[in-house]
C-alpha cells in the first residue's frame, strides 16, 4: 500500500513541476525565446519553434500525470526530457556560459556560478528520480490509467435464463 501512496505523491509532484514550468513559460513567450537562445545550442531558425512548443509539451506531460493516464509512458518521456535538460545545463556550465536556465520562467544572461548550476542539476536529478519511480511503480490511487480503481469495464452484463 505504501508504494501506491509514494507513487501518488511522485505523480502529483512531477505533474506540478511540469504544469508550473509550462505555465510560467506560456505566460511570457518572449522571455522563453530569450532563455532558449541563451543556451547557444540551436540554430536561430529552431529557437522560436522550440521555445513555443516546449511549454505546451510540459503542460501536456503535467496533465497526463495529474489525471494518471499512461503514467509509465509519460514518466519515461519525462525522464528522457529531464536527461536532456540536465545535459544542456552541464553543457552550459562546461562552456563557461553564465545564464539563468529558464526552467521556471525567466532565462537568458545572468550572473551565476558553479553552485547555481549544481543546484539546478541536483533539482533536476530529484525530478528524474520521481520519473524513474513512476516508470517502476506507475500505479497509484486517483488515476484513470490501467490498474487504478477508476478503470472502466465494458464487459456485457450477464442475464439469468428463465
Amino acid at each position: 500500500m505504501w508504494i501506491k501512496v509514494v507513487s501518488l505523491l511522485a505523480r502529483l509532484s512531477l505533474a506540478a513541476v511540469w504544469l508550473v514550468s509550462g505555465a510560467l513559460k506560456v505566460a511570457d513567450p518572449a522571455q522563453t525565446i530569450i532563455a532558449v537562445r541563451a543556451y547557444q545550442l540551436l540554430p536561430e531558425d529552431l529557437v522560436r519553434p522550440v521555445a513555443n512548443t516546449l511549454p505546451f509539451f510540459e503542460i501536456a506531460l503535467g496533465l497526463l500525470l495529474l489525471i494518471g493516464l499512461a503514467v509509465r509512458a509519460t514518466a519515461a518521456v519525462s525522464a528522457a526530457l529531464l536527461l536532456v535538460l540536465i545535459a544542456v545545463i552541464v553543457s552550459v556550465w562546461a562552456r563557461g556560459l553564465s545564464i539563468d536556465c529558464g526552467c521556471f520562467g525567466g532565462g537568458g544572461a545572468a550572473d551565476v556560478n558553479g553552485w547555481d548550476y549544481t543546484k539546478e542539476i541536483l533539482r533536476d536529478v530529484g525530478f528524474l528520480a520521481l520519473a524513474v519511480w513512476l516508470i517502476v511503480f506507475p500505479r497509484s490511487p486517483f488515476a484513470l490509467g490501467l490498474g487504478s480503481r477508476a478503470t472502466f469495464s465494458v464487459t456485457p452484463q450477464q442475464t439469468v435464463a428463465e
